[in-house]
């Protein structure tokens, strides 16, 4: 059966620099493509995370950084890898893997499967951590918890760093900030976090925190003893972990922080700074400017460069351009250039860039990924800009307008022939283009769904005030685990949390029948069908192993997903 190369777990580039080209790439599940096919792997890593967080003096700063895609022109963003994997050729049973951190591809026999794991999310290794048969070789015990102090932490004295063993330790068994310890204020509360793995079998370790992307199954922290709560955070696209999208994998969680609303902690409008942003008219230009800039630019604009996502969006917009002036200044269907100046992934949330799409009427904002609750800046940076978003993705976006008539949905034509003739009509009639920025020129949100939760978030995006959505995901879990730890010492037993189907799911990826791809196209586009069907059989397999509460090595692991 096929396994997997022993690799070492990645850590996260979050502290200050950018990452080198090349150096990352997204994690997002086990593919199986079709045989015979060279297949070009070209994708953004951790879609936001990376980026946002890279420019920030911290992890914990949450600041936006570059744009989640790194919708530049002429070159792939920063946190994209790509590979290519090699022909299968007739007769050859050999399969290969390749990370994309430049590593030879370790090769094994199999039948006529082709299994390309795309990436390892980073090749920047976690120097501390070395992975042999599934497990993690630990380094040696350390004496004392050494807090990282961070803006809300404690002030400890050295007598009391000694005693720090009275406090819940939180373990990040993905290794997501860096942090080797910290002892973290949560209210009342206060808990010990750490990507520490030499505290897996500490007797003060309640929980384990991952971070969706990195959750592998080349370690787990197995067996899991009755009291070990496993806390998800993923805010990121399905594609980057497909198996976490499934039953049998999130049942395993007890706490969760997704881009779903039903989440224990929703992080639904993890990329919308406030509502001042909505109503503000710093980048809004007069539709008459817009008029006259038309004589030069298309009704549309389209940036994108991770081309041919599960939402197949360039297919959509390939069959729009033949019926409507689109201008694309990505990687993807490009037409049109950007300054040189703006033409680096850096450039995306520049005020330069920003000042461009400002000028056109329309915004083509395409997801990568189709789920309920998935929203990315895509649809947000329109609306703040005072563009009019079409917006294909998420199919509950009704539910996050910020009025009735604020963007054109997709969803609603039968075909790209309809919508382009709408967008014609409205770009002619100066008062119905109008009624879609009139919430926005009057400064006023009508969604109170959106108003609440905006509201009663805990976290903020870019605002240094504010805790940022890491910070407010760990004191979740340190908080519910202390609520646990007074039930115990009143004699009362510990409530059980845990996450269901809701807190992350997404249906199978489709593609567009009205258009066809070059060949060179077709592998990428046409996997995701295959990968998400594969990713059903994964979660069923890693289900049955962790149930098993035994360390297993990945040669059980493919042994199952392919059992006939």
């Amino acid at each position: 059966m096929p396994s997997q190369a022993p690799s070492e777990p990645h850590i996260s580039v979050l502290h200050g620099a950018r990452v080198p080209a090349g150096m990352a790439a997204e994690e997002i599940g086990t593919q199986m493509v079709p045989p015979r096919e060279a297949v070009l792997v070209c994708g953004p890593t951790r879609e936001h995370l990376v980026t946002r967080l890279a420019l920030c003096q911290s992890p914990r700063a949450g600041e936006h950084g570059a744009d989640s895609e790194g919708e530049a022109s002429g070159i792939l963003p920063v946190h994209h890898g790509c590979h290519l994997s090699t022909h299968h050729t007739p007769g050859d049973s050999t399969h290969c893997m390749e990370d994309f951190g430049g590593r030879e591809g370790s090769c094994w026999g199999t039948e006529t499967r082709v299994v390309v794991e795309l990436g390892k999310f980073e090749g920047k290794k976690f120097k501390n951590f070395h992975l042999k048969d599934g497990h993690a070789q630990m380094e040696a015990e350390p004496l004392h918890l050494h807090p990282f102090f961070k803006r809300e932490g404690l002030t400890l004295n050295r007598k009391k760093t000694l005693a720090a063993d009275s406090f819940p330790i939180m373990l990040w068994w993905s290794p997501l900030t860096g942090e080797t310890g910290r002892l973290g204020q949560c209210g009342a509360d206060a808990c010990f976090f750490t990507i520490n793995r030499t505290y897996l079998h500490h007797h003060r370790t309640k929980a384990f925190l991952f971070y969706g992307t990195d959750f592998s199954i080349d370690s787990l922290p197995l067996p899991r003893k009755a009291h070990h709560d496993w806390a998800l955070f993923h805010e990121e696209s399905p594609k980057n972990n497909y198996k976490l999208f499934h039953q049998p994998i999130i049942t395993l969680f007890n706490y969760t922080a997704t881009f779903s609303r039903h989440s224990h902690l929703p992080l639904t409008t993890q990329y919308l700074e406030g509502t001042e942003v909505l109503t503000s008219l710093q980048y809004l230009v007069p539709l008459r400017s817009k008029n006259h800039l038309r004589k030069s630019l298309a009704p549309l604009v389209y940036v994108q460069s991770d081309c041919d996502p599960p939402s197949d969006r360039d297919s959509y917009v390939r069959e729009l351009m033949t019926y409507i002036e689109v201008d694309s200044y990505g990687e993807c269907l490009r037409n049109k250039p950007l300054p040189p100046q703006l033409s680096n992934p850096a450039s995306m949330d520049a005020d330069g860039f920003y000042r461009i799409l400002a000028q056109y009427k329309f915004i083509l904002a395409f997801e990568n990924a189709v789920c309920d609750d998935y929203i990315t800046e895509k649809f947000w940076r329109p609306l703040k800009l005072g563009v009019v978003p079409v917006y294909y993705g998420s199919p509950n976006i009704a539910d996050w307008l910020p009025s009735n008539r604020s963007a054109i949905l997709v969803s609603e034509f039968s075909h790209p022939r309809e919508l382009a003739s709408y967008i014609r009509a409205l770009d002619q009639d100066d008062r119905r283009y109008q009624a879609y920025i009139e919430w926005k020129l009057k400064g006023e949100i009508s969604n109170q769904r959106l108003l609440t939760a905006l509201r009663e978030r805990k976290w903020g995006v870019q605002d240094v005030k504010q805790d940022n959505y890491i910070d407010a995901f760990e004191c979740m879990v340190c908080t519910k685990v202390w609520d646990n730890i007074r039930l115990q010492e009143k004699g009362l037993p510990p409530k059980r949390w845990q996450a269901d189907v809701t807190h992350l799911s997404c249906p199978e990826p489709t593609v567009f029948a009205f258009s066809t791809l070059a060949p060179h196209r077709r592998s990428l586009r046409e996997m995701w069908i295959p990968s998400f069907q594969q990713s059903k059989k994964e979660a069923r397999a890693l289900r049955w192993l962790v149930d098993r509460n035994q360390n297993f090595s990945t040669q059980e692991f493919w042994a199952l997903v392919f059992k006939d």
